[in-house]
C-alpha cells in the first residue's frame, strides 16, 4: 500500500510513499513506550519547554519552504499557509512559556499536613489528525502534550504525507530525542492496532463524526483516554441592528477561509427576516467580487482548490440533493472548468430541515442562509442540529448577544467576530462535535494524570 501526495491545483503526483508493515509499526510504538520513562522523569519541564521554543524557531526559519509544502500538498493559498506556520510557532511558544505554571502542583487545604494535586503525564498519546490544517492541527496537540511529558505519535491524513514527515523533521531539527515525536506512515486500517498497543495510553482525534465514533469505541473498549474534535455546523446569527458592512466582511471570511474546509467555519447564516434580503444580496455581491481562481502559490489568487476531488464531488452532491428538494442557488453551485479541484463559492437559500444542506456538515465553500423572526427563534435554529462546536452572533446589543451566547449549544461563541481558535482559550465541542478540550490550561491537562497526594 502507498500514500500519494497530489497537488489539488492541477492533479500532479508530487510524491509517493510506501506504508509500514505491522512489524515495523509495532517496533516503533514499542520504542516510543520505552522513551517515555526518560522523557517524563529525567527531562525537567524547563528543558522540555526550551526544546519547544526551538521548535517555534525552526518553524519560523523554515516558514517559506513549509508553507509552500502545505500549499502544494493540501491546496490552500500560500498566504494562508504562511499564517498557519506562524500560528503553529505561536502555540509552541505559548506552552513553552505557560506550561510550567499550568502543570505546577496545586496546593489544597485539608486536614492533612500537606495535600495537593499533581499533573503528571500519561505516556504515549496517539494523534489522528486531518488534512485541512496539516501543521496547526498537529502542533496544537503536540505542543501541550510534549511539554507535559507525554510522547507523541502522529497518524496524519494520507493525502498529506510530506507534511507529516516534515513535522517530524521539525522536532528533530529542534533537538528532540528519538521517539519523542514520531510520524507513523500508516493508513487508517492500522489505527486500531496502535490504540490497542499496550504502550499507548490515550488518543486524540480531529476529524469526522464517523471516524470519531470508531476511535472512541476502540479507545473505550481499552479504557483509554480519548479527546475528540469532530464536525461542526456553526451558526452565524445576524440580528436586525448588526452593522451590515462588518457582517458581510465577517461572513466572507468566516465561511470561505481555507476554502470553507474548516470545522469551525460559519456554515449556517441565520439572519433576521427584516434584513435577510439585503444580507443575501450584499453577501452574493461580496462573494462574486472577491474570489479569483488561480495558482494558490500566486499572491493574486483568492480562490484555491479544495483538497481532493472526492471531497468536491461529495460537497456538490450535497448541494444538488438539496436543490432537488427545493433549495435555491443564489450563486455558485458548480465545479470550475479548469484543471484542479476548484468549486465555485456557493450560497443557498430556501433550505429546510429535511435537506442535506441543513442536517449535514458542508465541508467546503457553501453557505446556507436561513431566516429568523426574532432572537429567540434564531437561537432555536442555531441549536436545532446535532453539532455544537462554535458559533457567532452579530449585533449592537451586547447584553442580548451575551445572553444568547450562554444559551448557544456550542463549545465557543464569538460576538461580532467569526469563530477562530486561540492558544489562550479552550477549544472543543459538545453534542456530536465531540468532547474534551484542546489549547489553554485545559488542553495541557487533558493528557495528564490529575493526581491527589495527601500527607500526614
Amino acid at each position: 500500500m502507498t500514500m500519494q501526495s497530489i497537488n489539488p491545483a492541477n492533479g500532479e503526483l508530487l510524491a509517493e510513499f510506501d506504508t509500514w508493515d505491522q512489524e515495523t509499526l509495532d517496533e516503533v510504538v514499542t520504542e516510543a513506550g520505552y522513551a517515555f520513562a526518560d522523557w517524563a522523569k529525567l527531562t525537567p519541564i524547563e528543558d522540555r519547554c526550551a526544546l519547544m521554543r526551538n521548535v517555534a524557531e525552526v518553524l519560523r526559519d523554515d516558514a517559506d519552504l513549509l508553507a509552500e509544502l502545505i500549499t502544494l500538498e493540501m491546496g490552500k493559498t500560500y498566504a494562508e499557509a504562511m499564517a498557519e506556520i506562524e500560528k503553529s510557532a505561536w502555540v509552541c511558544e505559548f506552552y513553552a512559556e505557560h506550561g510550567p505554571a499550568f502543570l505546577a502542583d496545586e496546593m489544597v487545604a485539608t486536614d492533612a499536613s500537606k495535600s495537593y494535586v499533581a499533573y503528571l503525564p500519561l505516556g504515549v498519546v496517539l494523534a489522528v489528525m486531518p488534512w485541512n490544517f496539516p501543521f496547526w492541527q498537529v502542533f496544537r496537540f503536540a505542543a501541550p502534550a510534549l511539554v507535559a511529558g507525554n510522547i507523541g505519535l502522529l497518524k496524519h491524513a494520507s493525502n498529506v504525507p510530506q507534511c507529516a514527515l516534515a513535522i517530524e523533521e521539525v522536532f528533530r531539527k529542534a533537538g528532540f530525542p528519538d521517539y519523542i515525536f514520531t510520524t507513523l506512515m500508516i493508513g487508517s486500517d492500522k489505527v486500531e492496532s496502535v490504540i490497542r498497543h499496550p504502550a499507548v495510553r490515550a488518543v486524540s482525534l480531529t476529524g469526522s463524526e464517523p471516524a470519531g465514533r470508531k476511535v472512541a469505541a476502540i479507545a473505550g473498549s481499552e479504557l483509554k483516554k480519548c479527546v475528540l474534535e469532530l464536525g461542526g455546523s456553526d451558526a452565524f446569527i445576524v440580528l436586525d441592528d448588526a452593522p451590515m458592512s462588518k457582517v458581510i466582511a465577517g461572513a466572507v471570511k468566516g465561511r470561505f477561509s481555507n476554502m470553507g474546509q474548516s470545522c469551525i467555519a460559519a456554515k449556517r447564516f441565520i439572519v433576521d427576516q427584516f434584513i435577510a434580503n439585503d444580507f443575501i444580496q450584499k453577501f452574493k455581491e461580496a462573494v462574486e467580487n472577491h474570489f479569483v481562481a488561480g495558482d494558490p502559490m500566486d499572491e493574486e489568487t483568492t480562490l484555491a482548490p479544495m483538497a481532493r476531488q472526492d471531497l468536491l464531488d461529495e460537497l456538490h452532491d450535497q448541494v444538488m440533493r438539496s436543490v432537488e428538494m427545493g433549495a435555491k442557488i443564489v450563486t455558485g453551485g458548480y465545479q470550475l472548468d479548469r484543471p484542479g479541484s476548484y468549486y465555485a463559492p456557493t450560497i443557498l437559500t430556501d433550505v429546510t430541515s429535511n435537506m442535506p444542506a441543513y442536517n449535514e456538515e458542508l465541508f467546503g465553500p457553501v453557505a446556507v442562509v436561513l431566516k429568523a423572526s426574532e432572537p429567540a427563534h434564531a437561537l432555536g435554529i442555531a441549536n436545532a442540529v446535532d453539532y455544537g462546536l462554535g458559533g457567532s452572533i452579530w449585533t449592537g446589543d451586547l447584553a442580548t448577544a451575551e445572553a444568547m451566547a450562554r444559551g448557544m449549544e456550542s463549545g465557543a461563541t464569538y460576538i461580532n467576530s467569526s469563530t477562530f481558535s486561540d492558544p489562550r482559550l479552550p477549544f472543543g465541542g459538545v453534542k456530536n462535535s465531540g468532547y474534551g478540550r484542546e489549547l489553554s490550561v485545559h488542553g495541557i491537562r487533558e493528557f495528564t494524570n490529575i493526581k491527589s497526594i495527601w500527607i500526614k
